[in-house]
């Protein structure tokens, strides 16, 4: 007893530390979960930096795409007016040509003949007025043909400078719009990835609060068992059924019964678990592993398999409905179908189906319903 209240003590200082660690660990993720989530906050606000970045370029390069409309709408009318203005270029050139080759044929001649003619001198300068006009008018459309040469080439090279600088932006633009959307892509991977570094710590945090929970619970209860007197047993049992009642109705065996094992009864029928709500629909006999479990009265094996909580159970029928179940043995001697006699061994105590305690648990029942196996002993 003192080796085991030593060993529980060690357990008990084991297990507080290795909560005070778990608790450190709790912290220290908790921490690093800050820090992630800061991470994700400026992540995601670069991200969103970006987007408004490309929403910017995109609508640039939409305003360059009009600007390039505009200046293609005005280079077509450019070369309207410059396919015009070669039009009236040609018509001015013949007109030109013919001109000149007059003046080739007639020279100085025509105008010296006037001046030297007997003709009237009114009508020779009227004559010579028209030869001042047509010479004026030359001179007019060799300065208008220079003019319209001169707009053209500066129409020219308006329109091509002009093409030129939207397309350079145009390319500038586009540059930019493609590193943003890289960088965009970038800053969402980023994001992804510290989206799923969070889920990852949530996961772990909620695994060590689990853990954290479940190791504080049980320091509890040792804290309460090792502060607490053990409880004793109700009553202690020595007898152990035979078969003197074999022959006659279960029903008239209540008050008479012993019960299936020697050993102490810890808990009363209809009392709470311990640190439960659960109710005890039988009862508990502390007693050594192996020793000899026997049927309470004659009766048949209805079931003999192992059962969750219950561990390796067997249940015999009794008739008219009654039925005695033996549970937490370590092992089954008798198997369904077994026609049995009051005080016949069928089991051996153990502490399957994850009880504490060795011992055998034990019910009695009618019509399945449990019944309270103290009120059917002989005597208490």
């Amino acid at each position: 007893m003192c080796f085991l209240l030593l060993t529980t003590h060690g357990a008990h200082a084991d297990q507080q530390a290795e909560l005070e660690n778990l608790r450190q660990r709790i912290s220290a993720m908790q921490r690093n979960m800050d820090k992630t989530t800061e991470s994700k906050t400026t992540a995601s606000d670069a991200l969103r930096e970006s987007e408004r970045a490309i929403s910017n370029v995109n609508r640039q390069i939409a305003l360059l795409s009009e600007q390039q409309r505009i200046a293609d709408h005005k280079l077509s009318e450019l070369q309207s007016q410059q396919r015009q203005l070669s039009k009236n270029m040609t018509g001015q050139q013949v007109l030109l040509g013919r001109l000149l080759y007059q003046q080739y044929l007639g020279g100085q001649e025509e105008y010296a003949k006037l001046l030297l003619s007997n003709r009237d001198p009114n009508q020779v300068a009227r004559d010579l007025e028209y030869f001042h006009y047509i010479a004026r008018n030359r001179a007019n459309w060799l300065n208008a043909m220079r003019a319209n040469l001169q707009k053209i080439a500066s129409l020219s090279n308006e329109t091509q400078e002009q093409r030129a600088t939207l397309k350079s932006l145009e390319a500038e633009q586009k540059a930019q719009q493609l590193d943003l959307k890289e960088k965009r892509q970038q800053r969402k991977q980023t994001l992804i990835k510290i989206s799923q570094q969070l889920r990852g710590q949530r996961r772990e945090i909620l695994r060590l609060q689990q853990n954290e929970n479940r190791l504080a619970q049980l320091v509890e209860k040792i804290t309460q068992m090792l502060a607490q007197p053990k409880s004793t047993s109700i009553f202690s049992n020595n007898k152990l059924p035979d078969d003197r009642y074999d022959g006659k109705p279960f029903a008239q065996l209540k008050g008479k019964l012993a019960i299936p094992v020697k050993g102490d009864i810890t808990n009363r029928f209809g009392a709470p678990r311990t640190d439960s709500t659960v109710l005890w629909k039988g009862i508990f006999v502390r007693a050594a592993e192996g020793q000899m479990v026997k049927t309470i009265a004659a009766g048949r094996v209805v079931f003999a398999d192992w059962l969750r909580g219950f561990g390796n159970l067997l249940i015999v029928d009794h008739g008219k409905g009654y039925m005695s179940l033996y549970g937490n043995n370590e092992t089954l001697y008798k198997q369904v179908g077994d026609e049995l006699r009051g005080g016949d061994t069928i089991a051996a105590v153990g502490n399957s189906g994850g009880n504490e305690d060795t011992g055998l648990y034990f019910e009695l029942r009618l019509e399945s319903k449990p019944l309270d196996p103290l009120k059917w002993l002989a005597a208490k």
